[in-house]
């Protein structure tokens, strides 16, 4: 079962301008009360390998240790997706929880709340 602050692949279908695309990782930001019903989409954040948007504020660093995936990676919360449930992969592994905190501060600051 998916549930919020896991890490996931995701296809995210053919490239649109500057919005992510193609299969890539994703963390689940929705809360567990959605997540967990039969509802059809998944709130989740992209995450990059592209180290250098490290300079944008409030993104987090996931160290390929913890994410289970090839590279280092950032999560980028400006990249917040609503993804068909059909796209999203079983988790390869769950944010600890220091790093769902940064994620949710964040998430506070790109959506002024």
């Amino acid at each position: 079962m998916i549930s919020r602050g896991d890490i996931c692949w995701a296809d995210l279908g053919p490239i649109v301008d500057h919005a992510p695309a193609k299969r890539r990782p994703v963390v689940v930001v929705q809360n567990d009360i959605f997540t967990h019903t039969s509802i059809g989409t998944i709130l989740v954040v992209a995450m990059s390998s592209k180290l250098g948007r490290a300079r944008l504020r409030g993104t987090v660093f996931v160290p390929k240790s913890i994410s289970g995936l090839p590279h280092n990676s950032m999560i980028v919360p400006t990249e917040i997706i609503t993804a068909d449930r059909s796209r999203i992969e079983q988790p390869v592994a769950r944010l600890p929880r220091p790093l769902l905190d940064e994620l949710d501060a964040g998430l506070r600051l790109v959506l002024n709340v």
